[in-house]
């Protein structure tokens, strides 16, 4: 068979109908990832027995002449903050090494496993996922399948460039200002911020536990809806979870945007976004027929609260380690930790204050439009080590710009999907776009992503630089 897999949607049906193997399946993940990985560095660890035992699971169902679950021998991975039963949950922390494997799954996990997902392996990430980059001291950056001299993102990064390298057609990765958006552009993959507290986060390894969401990243539109359809489920077991219903996404999608009010995100977006990302924008928005600039309520305000935030709770979470263990944390995030522990306690109070008002001037954004969009980066993935980006003619300090418009979005915890687009101006490099809806709106916005990838304006690309 081809060293590479087909899509999520076609890949199952294969399996379910006995063409190929889930075994199969998995021996040309693994190849892939043998052949590419010494490159790419997407993977922390390949789980080889528990990939094949739940691979042979699967073909033994269907031998038996059961029906299958919809993600029936579809491999996947996991961002390493995902607790794995009998694995270490790195977080992409040198520190954690050193700490018991996990008793059990995460929630996630489960769901997965549940819809006969086949777990191959865990993914590199920034350090406890407070960066956007993905240079992580510890087990080496990872490389943008696109370009191996720029970055994948962050801090999901492994995820966007596991999907890209064609490693895996799905990954798990968590979203707090950013981190599921970014590494979609920069890797030109299909990513799912939900809305907040829409899925469970029991069995994953905070960063910013008010701000903090999970979900998927995929190859496709169809595998973005069909992973996320997986994975939604009450769990009464984890407080952060909202989520009283399952809503599925997969079966709406061709209704498109018939109806659909759709407006472009003006003023903070536009003036951070540079002539590729304008440029991937407009062409999304003429696809989907979206005229009318909206004015997205105290953006840059809603950053900097974001940060606060960001920086208190992650410095409160590590404070132990930070007493005595510093020298153990990675180098390009330590002081922004200890920064935050250092924070006043008022600063936080105020900004999580100001979090309810700005979430309900958001939100009544959506009386007027279903669906909204914007870039997601500023500009194509800088080259590794980058320390500073030119955006319109500012300079900007480069880690924390990766996140100027993916910050003001998550902070009011709308749901958004990230649409692979490959704008000129780039030398091949994608930039995403994001199509955010009203929270608990997730079809909406996948509806209008599928409109894209109809049209083919969004959809991965090979990636050369693996050729």
């Amino acid at each position: 068979m081809n060293s590479t897999l087909p899509p999520t949607t076609a890949l199952a049906r294969l399996i379910a109908s006995g063409e190929l193997s889930a075994v199969e399946a998995l021996a040309a993940c693994e190849a892939r990832i043998t052949a590419t990985d010494g490159r790419v560095n997407a993977f922390t660890g390949v789980w080889h027995a528990r990939a094949l035992a739940e691979a042979q699971a699967i073909d033994q169902r269907r031998a038996r002449g059961e029906a299958l679950p919809p993600l029936a021998g579809v491999p996947y991975a996991v961002k390493n903050l995902f607790d794995v039963a009998g694995e270490v949950t790195l977080a992409g922390a040198k520190i954690n090494t050193g700490h018991a494997p996990a008793a059990h799954d995460a929630f996630l996990v489960q769901r997965m496993q549940a819809a006969g997902a086949v777990l191959v392996g865990g993914l590199n990430m920034d350090e406890y996922a407070y960066g956007f980059t993905t240079e992580n001291t510890h087990f080496g950056p990872c490389h943008n399948p696109h370009d191996l001299a720029r970055t994948a993102g962050g801090s999901s990064g492994g995820c966007g460039a596991a999907v890209a390298a064609q490693q895996v057609p799905l990954a798990l990765g968590s979203d707090t200002n950013g981190s599921i958006r970014v590494p979609s552009s920069l890797c030109g993959v299909w990513g799912l911020k939900p809305t907040f507290g829409r899925l469970s986060r029991r069995g994953s390894y905070p960063f910013v536990h008010s701000i903090d969401h999970l979900g998927p990243f995929a190859d496709s539109v169809q595998g973005l809806a069909l992973s996320y359809d997986a994975l939604q489920s009450p769990d009464p077991l984890d407080p952060g979870c909202h989520a009283q219903r399952i809503e599925p996404t997969l079966p709406g999608l061709e209704l498109g945007v018939d109806g659909l009010r759709v407006g472009v995100l003006g003023g903070h977006f536009a003036e951070h976004a540079s002539p590729p990302a304008q440029e991937a924008l407009a062409l999304a928005a003429r696809t989907l027929g979206a005229c009318d600039e909206v004015l997205w309520p105290d953006a840059a305000l809603g950053r900097a609260a974001a940060f606060i935030v960001s920086a208190s709770e992650g410095g409160s979470l590590h404070l132990d380690d930070l007493r005595t263990r510093a020298d153990d944390f990675e180098p390009l995030s330590v002081d922004r930790f200890i920064a935050g522990a250092l924070q006043p306690a008022a600063w936080y109070v105020r900004a999580q204050r100001f979090r309810r008002v700005y979430r309900d001037r958001v939100n009544a954004l959506f009386d007027h439009w279903d669906v909204l969009l914007a870039p997601a980066t500023p500009v194509a993935a800088p080259l590794l080590g980058s320390e500073w980006l030119d955006i319109n003619g500012t300079r900007h300090p480069c880690r924390p710009a990766l996140g100027l418009l993916t910050q003001p979005v998550s902070f009011a915890g709308c749901p958004v999907v990230a649409a692979p687009l490959w704008p000129g101006g780039t030398g091949g490099l994608p930039i995403g776009v994001q199509v955010i809806a009203a929270p608990w709106r997730e079809d909406l916005a996948l509806r209008a992503a599928w409109t894209l990838q109809q049209a083919g304006v969004a959809h991965l690309n090979p990636p050369t630089a693996l050729s």
